[in-house]
């Protein structure tokens, strides 16, 4: 049934919830009345009540939670005072408003109903708890107490919620409900039940398999030993990369020096024979440090092959690229699975490894050591080699040195 009062009601709650409300009601909006009030009136369709007393609990199912607007706490009351005043302005009976606000306030969850139309309203506002969508309507009012700040619940804690709610608070009252919604309610509660006992079993089991790990973590030395052994490694790569960029840092700066300041003194040593032997041992000692930088830098070629019986005596690492390098897939092959069989030969593969690229880093740094000596040497030693042959030729000058040849100059034009 659908009488002017009514769609006049319906209008006027759908403009009040669109100005007033609060965003945060996600749960207690117009899309929640509207269910109630579907629900009233299938509970009415049901049973033997007459059409006054039906628009009476249809027009409070419209107007139970407008209160809504104005507070969350005693919302009950906000709503009979919002309904008197509309419905005043309609002109509707005072038995009637009053018989309206006692179905509005038989909504209070904690108070039992007592009339037939409280009955209606109540299971109708708690509808959902025996419908399908149940869990999409329960996860809607735990977010809407979460954002308003009211109470924050785990998934956990909303399950005992929840059931704790079907189970023991809620229960419905009309013989339609009783027979077509307590059904549903009890799936719900054993979804839920069943959901709380997955969950719980889930929890342990991972606290099972942290208590495990934790405990295989402190008896069981392996981790330990792969961390040294990725740690170490790490850092002697790392070293090695150190030591090649060092090397090709002077390789280059030699070269520089060469190619460019040398080009301008060998052009000058026929007309300054004095500058001969510093430029000598000037260059000397930069080819000399230029050939060790290549030496440090020089990677040993191995034979890159190993017998199976290298393998079973466990003489070969199998880590390093150059002892296999040359071998044929399928024998490679071969050599890893015996290598992964047997914990220690894994280990002393790794300590191998560890220990020649340990010999290689000593070898590299000695030779750097050595070759940034020698640039030093080199650099002090030119430097006072060329004051002294400058000194002891008091005729020459610094800037005829350094200009360009007579033959380089032009010609000035006539």
């Amino acid at each position: 049934m659908k009488t002017d009062l009514i769609k006049k009601t319906e209008d006027f709650v759908f403009e009040l919830f669109k100005n007033e409300l609060d965003n945060s009601f996600i749960y207690h909006n117009y899309t929640h009345t509207k269910r109630v009030v579907k629900s009233t009136k299938e509970i009415i369709e049901n049973s033997k009540i007459n059409v006054n007393d039906a628009e009476i609990v249809i027009l409070a199912s419209w107007l139970h939670d407008t209160g809504y607007t104005k507070c969350r706490e005693g919302h009950e009351e906000e709503s009979v005072k919002i309904a008197t005043q509309f419905l005043k302005s309609q002109n509707v009976a005072e038995d009637k408003i009053e018989a309206i606000n006692k179905c509005i306030m038989a909504t209070k969850f904690k108070d039992s109903p007592n009339s037939e139309l409280e009955k209606i309203i109540r299971d109708a506002d708690a509808s959902h708890f025996g419908k399908k969508y149940f869990e999409e309507a329960s996860e809607f009012l735990r977010k809407e107490l979460e954002i308003q700040n009211i109470k924050k619940y785990s998934p956990t804690e909303w399950l005992t919620e929840n059931i704790d709610v079907l189970a023991n608070k809620h229960q419905f009252y009309t013989d339609y409900a009783l027979k077509n919604w307590e059904k549903r309610k009890e799936k719900n509660l054993g979804s839920l039940i069943k959901t709380k006992k997955k969950r719980k079993s889930k929890i342990e089991t991972e606290k099972i398999k942290a208590k495990l790990k934790t405990k295989y973590k402190d008896e069981s030395p392996d981790r330990g030993i792969q961390s040294f052994y990725r740690i170490t490694l790490k850092n002697h790569i790392k070293l090695s990369d150190i030591a090649d960029t060092k090397a090709n840092i002077l390789l280059s700066v030699n070269a520089i020096i060469i190619s460019v300041v040398l080009a301008n003194l060998i052009s000058k040593l026929d007309t300054n024979p004095y500058l001969t032997l510093p430029t000598v041992i000037f260059t000397l000692f930069c080819v000399v440090s230029m050939v060790l930088s290549i030496i440090a830098t020089r990677p040993n070629v191995t034979r890159g092959e190993f017998t199976k019986e290298d393998v079973r005596n466990k003489d070969v690492n199998l880590t390093f690229f150059g002892n296999f390098h040359r071998m044929k897939l399928e024998d490679y092959e071969w050599a890893i699975s015996e290598l992964i069989q047997d914990r220690d030969y894994i280990y002393s593969s790794l300590t191998k490894d560890l220990y020649f690229l340990g010999k290689v880093l000593d070898r590299k740094y000695r030779i750097l050591r050595v070759t940034y000596t020698v640039f030093m040497v080199g650099i002090i030693t030119s430097l006072f080699a060329f004051a002294y042959a400058v000194k002891t030729h008091p005729t020459a000058d610094i800037e005829d040195v350094l200009k360009p040849d007579a033959t380089e100059q032009v010609a000035p034009v006539k």
